[in-house]
């Protein structure tokens, strides 16, 4: 008998962890953790703080800690700011940009139009839909 294997879902935010926080809500809110591992990774202590309390299995803080988990997901989910050197009012390292923006992982980019970042064509929704977009995303993978 075939066991399904747990996707493992990174979500990466910085600043307050804002919209990081809702994304871990909504994810457990739709998926336990048989099915969907959560690591969240603050690029600051208190992003990382208020994604683990919403519910992620694992958090880390930093940038190797952003490093190590791309490398380990299978899915990343974070504001589209996470593969661009220097967004989120500086919080992305290059490092960081480029370990998101190479690793293996299908990477679901939630189009925030802040931190001078612009995303033409993409009409300013509520956060809710894009969260369910972004779940939708995850359950096609699943």
């Amino acid at each position: 008998m075939s066991e399904k294997k747990r996707l493992r879902a990174v979500v990466i935010d910085g600043q307050g962890g804002g919209l990081g926080r809702q994304i871990v809500t909504a994810l457990r809110k739709e998926w336990d953790g048989t099915v969907l591992e959560i690591t969240a990774v603050g690029t600051n202590s208190a992003a990382t703080a208020a994604m683990h309390k919403a519910g992620a299995d694992h958090a880390a803080t930093g940038e190797n800690a952003v490093i190590v988990a791309a490398r380990r997901a299978d899915v990343i989910i974070g504001p589209i700011g996470i593969v661009i050197a220097d967004a989120l009012w500086g919080e992305i390292s290059p490092a960081m940009a480029v370990a998101v923006g190479q690793s293996a992982a299908k990477r679901i980019l939630i189009p925030v139009n802040q931190c001078g970042n612009i995303v033409a064509g993409v009409s300013d929704l509520r956060i809710s839909a894009l969260l369910d977009a972004a779940c939708d995303e995850i359950r096609a993978l699943l």
